[in-house]
């Protein structure tokens, strides 16, 4: 898995998938300034790039979590990803919308399963796990097991790994902000000087830079 990591971090920083810029930080939609910025929608583009995702996310399910019996993935990012892997796996899929339709049936997860399955959610990018646990409640309220989530990457933030165990759900990624860091500076993307200050954001991301 170590090396899985590794390789995937150098396939994002090379179709720039991420970005690294500690001396002129990007401004996320949350007002945080951040030295990096991810786009794993950007892997959907490039067929082989593609076709490694999926296939490692399978291999995670089929590893951590062999009893799933269906796929969920988390929109809008993680439909396609999701689907994907559902199809790979052969197990049925839906999607879970970070808020109900606001016409017709006014679904918060589209698709059927059936009734209880043991569900595996998909996710592109784990930031402070808000949004990807909220389709777990959504799942679970809807009366499904979820039995765990795979992801593309996660920034791995204290906040996220804390909310992740207090609503028992066990994130499983194929690469993570640390392999990516440790990637761009052994190939030289990034100076090592700037490894120190990437290091502090993630510490504390809300008040970096303040």
């Amino acid at each position: 898995m170590e090396a899985t990591k590794k390789l995937f971090a150098e396939k994002l920083l090379n179709v720039k998938a991420i970005k690294l810029q500690p001396a002129n930080p990007f401004t996320w939609a949350s007002g945080w300034k951040s030295p990096i910025y991810c786009d794993n929608r950007k892997t959907l583009s490039f067929p082989n790039l593609r076709t490694f995702v999926k296939i490692e996310l399978c291999h995670a399910i089929q590893e951590n979590f062999p009893e799933a019996e269906a796929v969920a993935g988390v929109a809008t990012g993680a439909i396609a990803q999701g689907a994907l892997v559902a199809d790979q796996l052969g197990k049925p899929f839906v999607y879970v919308r970070s808020k109900p339709k606001d016409h017709g049936m006014g679904n918060l997860i589209e698709g059927e399963l059936p009734e209880g399955a043991k569900v595996v959610v998909v996710e592109d990018l784990i930031s402070t796990g808000g949004s990807s646990l909220k389709a777990v409640e959504a799942l679970r309220a809807a009366g499904y097991e979820v039995v765990g989530m795979v992801a593309s990457y996660t920034y791995g933030f204290p906040i996220a790994e804390d909310a992740f165990s207090n609503a028992g759900v066990k994130l499983v990624t194929i690469s993570d902000y640390a392999h990516v860091v440790e990637v761009a500076a052994t190939t030289g993307y990034i100076k090592q000087e700037d490894v120190d200050v990437l290091h502090e954001w993630r510490k504390d991301p809300a008040n970096w830079g303040k």
